[in-house]
């Protein structure tokens, strides 16, 4: 898969980027799920190994350039990470016919839930943001 901006790279390089970032993530997945063990936290490891890459790259340790690519490739990808879930939809259709609705209001709410929360926090980020404008204009 060629990537657009890395047109000028050799695909080995950009398979060989892609692979060590992909490898990255799931070297941080392994160690927040052994911390989670080890420390019985109340998060799913992939949520620990996303604080941890956070953490990584605010801190300078891991710079943004270095795990982009891979990101942008899951992100192509993510539908193949569905279709387990599919399938196991399509076998379990009489639990739907049962609690289908309660499955389907569940997944709405949550979802306007997540969408709200996020458009709120973008918010709050943006003005913010405005805010240290502001003030940094009026110190200089």
């Amino acid at each position: 898969m060629l990537l657009p901006g890395r047109i000028n790279m050799p695909l080995r390089v950009l398979q060989c980027q892609l692979l060590l970032q992909v490898g990255l993530y799931v070297g941080l997945f392994l160690i927040a799920q052994q911390l989670v063990a080890r420390f019985h936290l109340p998060l799913p490891a992939n949520v620990v190994g996303m604080f941890m890459l956070l953490a990584l790259i605010l801190s300078g340790v891991v710079q943004l350039n270095w795990v982009a690519e891979g990101a942008r490739w899951l992100l192509a990808e993510m539908l193949l990470f569905f279709v387990p879930a599919v399938v196991a939809v399509i076998n379990y259709t009489q639990l739907l016919m049962v609690d289908g609705w309660r499955i389907f209001v569940v997944i709405a709410v949550s979802t306007v839930l997540v969408l709200g929360i996020t458009g709120m926090v973008v918010d709050r980020v943006y003005r913010f943001e405005q805010w240290l404008t502001r003030r940094k204009t009026h110190h200089d």
